[in-house]
């Protein structure tokens, strides 16, 4: 798709529970303004400070089987017992317009989303150490002990997919990490297919027959 003329590129990042993710990602869409986040569907309950529409597009799960049932998806995945996915159309809206959207998605939405966006550039968050990952989900405090001990277990299990990843960032100094983040979008940008569309005037010039 990054062939096409005013496409943008699809950045997928992931990371096990914990890892900073989130912040991670919002620090760099403030310092870039050509970055665009693509808001998931969701049936997990709304949390304080949430907004829908922004933080995630909140449905029931009457509302989430039948987007799935009409195809709406191009990824989407049950975690923790509840629903999540990415909707085609608001995506490739994006794409068309130009700007680079970021994904923030789970490893196996990740898969999804490599079929239908082959050219997309993948990034999995680290954690420094597994003794901060778990004191990262401790500190949450939004979810009982239960919840964090499978949220551990999981992020565990997250991280043994990490090889099938074009990127790996480590979330141990959060702006060297923003830092990162920002050197793998801007050498994306770089690549031959983005740039043969920004540059094809100077391309044109340069290649001109005498």
């Amino acid at each position: 798709m990054r062939d096409q003329p005013g496409c943008g590129l699809v950045f997928v990042v992931s990371a096990p529970s914990g890892a900073g993710k989130t912040s991670l990602v919002k620090a760099l869409l403030q310092q870039d303004s050509r970055l665009v986040v693509s808001v998931s569907h969701t049936t997990r309950p709304q949390r304080q400070g949430e907004q829908n529409g922004v933080n995630y597009h909140f449905v029931s799960n009457s509302e989430f089987d039948d987007m799935v049932a009409n195809g709406d998806f191009l990824e989407h995945a049950k975690v923790f017992g509840h629903q999540y996915g990415t909707a085609r159309a608001s995506l490739d809206d994006q794409l068309a317009s130009g700007r680079d959207v970021v994904l923030e998605i789970d490893w196996q939405g990740a898969e999804q989303i490599r079929r239908a966006y082959p050219q997309c550039i993948s990034i999995f968050i680290l954690p420094p150490s597994r003794q901060a990952l778990a004191q990262r989900l401790q500190t949450r405090g939004q979810d009982s002990a239960e919840v964090m001990a499978q949220r551990t277990a999981k992020a565990v299990e997250e991280m043994t997919h990490h090889a099938s990843f074009d990127f790996l960032v480590v979330n141990d100094d959060f702006d060297s990490a923003v830092a990162d983040l920002k050197s793998v979008v801007h050498a994306s940008r770089l690549g031959n297919a983005p740039q043969r569309h920004a540059l094809a005037s100077l391309l044109d010039a340069l290649l001109k027959t005498p």
